[in-house]
Formats: C-alpha cells, structure tokens, sequence
C-alpha cells in the first residue's frame, strides 16, 4: 500500500496482521496492524522486497513484482524474480537541480539493466544464502531461527 507517507507492506499469510510501515521522510521502518493503513492508499501486489538503494534524489525502494517458480528444493519453491518497481521515498523531484535530474535518470537506467539480467532469486520458506553443507553444520538453535533472523 503506498500513501504520500508511507510504504505499507502487508503479509499475504493465512491469519497474518504484521504490516511493515516505511516511513517515506524519516525512513524509519516500523511494524503495525493492518487496521493502520489508511483506506486511501494505493494498493498493488508485490512478491516481494529486494532492498533500498540511496540515489542523488534520495531513498527508493525496490520490490518484486513479477516472480516465476523455477524449481524446489526439499520441497521448499525456489522463485525467479523477473520484474520490479523502483519506488521513490520522495514525492517529487523539484529539490533537484536540473544536472542532479539527468544524473539521477543515468543512475536509475543503471539500476533498471542490473535488473533485467538473469539471477535473482529467492524463497520465502527455505534459506538459499547458505550452502547445504553449511546449513548441515548449523546448530539446532541456528535451524530453529527465522530466515529474517539468520
């Protein structure tokens, strides 16, 4: 969900209620309840966020909005991401010099072809930043964590 000030990133998980809020000025990252989004957000689906990157006109917000099931490994889907949205923290450029808007442009259209070439993947039940062997090696308690937590 998108407002003028905020990001709201809402869970799609049966009984979920976590959104995750950005906060479009402070950039401060919070969680809250789905009754906190306001009924006047913009709302569009994503699979997903790949990150944040600081560009000369300031914060954006990069997510997944295309995915392609590739394959599974112990069951767990293994996706491709195959398109995205670059999202700005900011409302407008105006604050930018005109030399500051072509840069940011040139920056953006970097951004965009690092995109569109092959090899982003992820899965939201099984850990592909490990290797097999080193997740063999984990300890318990290292298995029993989150993937947001390891």
């Amino acid at each position: 969900h998108i407002t003028p000030e905020k990001f709201y990133v809402e869970a799609c998980d049966d009984g979920a209620d976590d959104v995750l809020a950005i906060d479009r000025v402070s950039t401060e990252v919070t969680l809250t309840v789905k009754k906190d989004v306001p009924p006047s957000a913009v709302t569009r689906p994503i699979y997903g966020i790949l990150g944040t990157i600081r560009l000369v006109a300031g914060t954006y917000l990069i997510v997944i909005t295309k995915k392609k099931k590739v394959g599974e490994i112990f069951s767990h889907v293994i996706w491709k991401a195959t398109d995205f949205d670059i999202l700005s923290y900011k409302k407008t450029m105006l604050h930018l010099t005109d030399i500051q808007m072509q840069d940011n442009k040139v920056f953006l259209s970097m951004l965009n072809h690092v995109l569109s070439v092959d090899g982003f993947y992820f899965s939201t039940t099984y850990d592909l930043t490990h290797t097999l062997q080193r997740l063999a090696n984990t300890s318990p308690e290292f298995q029993e964590m989150s993937l947001l937590e390891r």
